[in-house]
C-alpha cells in the first residue's frame, strides 16, 4: 500500500499509539473508515455518473487506461508488443558521406 512495508505501517501505528494515546485511537481509527468509505463511494458515483453522461461509445473505458503513467508504460516501456527493426545495417565507406534526413534535424 504505497509502497510502504510492515515495518513502515508498524512505526506509524506506534507514533499514533504514542500522539493520541490508546482511549482516541479507536475513534480514530473509525473515522479514518468512513472516510475511506465515503470517498470511494464519491469515486464509484463520479465514474457511473461520467458512464451515463458519456454514453454506450465510452461503457468499457478503463479510468486507468487514462493514467498517464500507464500509457508511458503500455506505448513505450513493453517491448513484446513493439516491433523489431528491421532495417540493414551498412558500412560507411572511407569518404562516403552519411544519408541526411531533413525531418530528423
Amino acid at each position: 500500500m504505497f509502497g510502504m512495508g510492515v515495518p513502515e505501517i508498524a512505526v506509524i501505528m506506534v507514533v499514533a499509539l504514542l500522539v493520541f494515546g490508546p482511549e482516541k485511537l479507536p475513534e480514530l481509527a473509525k473515522q479514518a473508515g468512513s472516510f475511506v468509505r465515503t470517498l470511494r463511494q464519491m469515486a464509484d458515483n463520479a465514474k457511473n455518473d461520467l458512464g451515463r453522461e458519456m454514453g454506450q461509445d465510452f461503457s468499457d473505458l478503463d479510468l486507468k487506461d487514462l493514467d498517464p503513467r500507464e500509457i508511458v508504460r503500455r506505448n513505450f516501456l513493453e517491448d513484446d508488443t513493439t516491433p523489431a527493426v528491421t532495417k540493414e545495417i551498412r558500412i560507411l565507406r572511407p569518404g562516403e558521406i552519411p544519408p541526411f534526413d531533413s525531418e530528423a534535424t
